[in-house]
């Protein structure tokens, strides 16, 4: 197997996750600075694996698999964080949210794949822009929340009050967005699951009419 320059990449926004869990919990001032420097980092790997991709042809199964999984699990420990830093249950619901959503749009692709319509669920210009929001909040949510201070976030550095709140919004928005993407991926899946479904529940039947014409 050959590791291209964007699977190396790739490996590295993976290497980033533990970092980020390390940083964030460190008992210092700057703590929160690095846990969104080393956030953008690897959300800049991510722009950065899939432009080298496409313009060197640097394609293999392996990267093509890996890429959404880094993206998914950085995401995600991202998100438990934040909600374990500032406990409240609106950041607990944007979080779930966004979490389900993954979840079941992995799913998607995946049942999808196996009935060879795996290209019926790609990417839509709202998925990317939920992905913008999603990842700028993340970032300002990582710069404002320090898990020592769990109800007063931002509080204790610089602008972090306003970037605390900008992140808060872009996060509900990001959640919004998130269940309108899922909603498309859904409804551009939906004929080729009832067609997957009408032809399963055929050859259930098929069997039963042959065995009738037989006794007859």
């Amino acid at each position: 197997m050959k590791l291209t320059v964007p699977t190396w990449l790739t490996l590295l926004r993976i290497v980033l996750i533990p970092v980020l869990v390390a940083v964030f919990y460190l008992p210092s001032q700057w703590t929160n600075f690095a846990s969104a420097v080393v956030f953008i980092l690897a959300a800049v790997t991510d722009w950065l694996d899939g432009w080298i991709a496409r313009r060197y042809h640097q394609y293999s199964a392996f990267g093509a698999f890996l890429d959404p999984v880094a993206d998914k699990l950085m995401v995600a420990v991202a998100l438990f964080l934040i909600v374990q830093g500032h406990p409240t249950p609106w950041m607990a619901m944007w979080a779930a949210v966004i979490v389900g959503r993954e979840i079941a749009v992995s799913a998607l692709r995946e049942w999808m794949a196996e009935l060879g319509q795996r290209a019926t669920v790609k990417v839509a210009t709202i998925g990317k822009i939920k992905t913008i929001a999603q990842m700028v909040a993340l970032s300002c949510l990582l710069y404002s929340i320090n898990p020592r201070y769990p109800l007063q976030p931002g509080t204790d550095i610089w602008m972090g009050v306003p970037v605390f709140h900008i992140g808060d919004w872009l996060l509900g928005a990001a959640a919004l967005l998130t269940l309108w993407s899922g909603f498309a991926y859904l409804r551009a899946a939906w004929p080729v699951l009832r067609a997957a479904e009408k032809s399963a529940v055929d050859t259930t039947r098929t069997p039963g009419k042959m065995r009738g014409s037989t006794r007859e």
